[in-house]
């Protein structure tokens, strides 16, 4: 395998083909469900998602700079919830079209083909094809050093199938047919490898025992 050095020079080449985007490996996809104050649902794939937190149960994403439109950014800042709805693989095509510049009054859940639900008490639709889903309420939002803004919710509401989930709170996040994004377009299912006890100096790892494969 031939290995080449990009420095400034070539930053350029880089940015041009979105090349930035994915050295940070692959990343968790998410669509974010979102509604104004008259009901009108909203509905965008996310790859910047992460734990932030458990206790409070935090998690984060990032959104791009008040450059662009961001309906579903308004729309947590009016109603204050949103959820997030892991991608299958039944669905990534549909994800990915989401991303697209729709108009505000245009529901991205009909226009991509993808089913509306939502919960009492929660002021935001949940993906009715995904089969892991969170109900979060928004806790803060911040401006980060390049204008794009971080934002922070707390866990309301987890929706799972109880066949994912072990007895010690593991989501097998494969069995859920999970997706995984590079880049902005490149789309990938995970493979488990082994679960491992908890790391201690001078101990050699060690898998969790017992396991059930489908929770590796």
């Amino acid at each position: 395998m031939r290995s080449e050095r990009f420095g400034l020079a070539q930053r350029q080449f880089w940015i041009n083909r979105g090349a930035l985007n994915s050295l940070s490996g692959y990343k968790s996809a998410n669509l974010v469900g979102t509604q104004d104050l008259s009901g009108h649902p909203n509905l965008a794939i996310v790859s910047s998602v992460f734990h932030l937190g458990a206790n409070p149960p935090l998690m984060g994403m990032i959104f791009r700079p008040q450059s662009v439109e961001r309906h579903s950014l308004e729309n947590m800042l009016a109603t204050g919830h949103f959820t997030l709805n892991q991608v299958s693989g039944d669905i990534y095509r549909q994800a990915h079209q989401s991303s697209a510049r729709y108009p505000r009054e245009t529901s991205e859940f009909a226009a991509v083909g993808l089913t509306a639900e939502t919960l009492p008490g929660i002021k935001a639709p949940f993906v009715g094809e995904s089969l892991l889903k969170v109900a979060l309420q928004l806790v803060e939002v911040q401006t980060l050093c390049n204008d794009t803004e971080l934002v922070i919710g707390e866990i309301q509401t987890v929706i799972a199938p109880e066949t994912a989930v072990a007895e010690d709170g593991h989501v097998a996040i494969h069995a859920l047919d999970a997706v995984a994004v590079s880049g902005l377009d490149h789309y990938h299912l995970g493979c488990p490898l082994e679960r491992l006890e908890y790391a201690k100096p001078e101990r050699e790892v060690r898998p969790l025992v017992p396991q059930d494969p489908q929770y590796r």
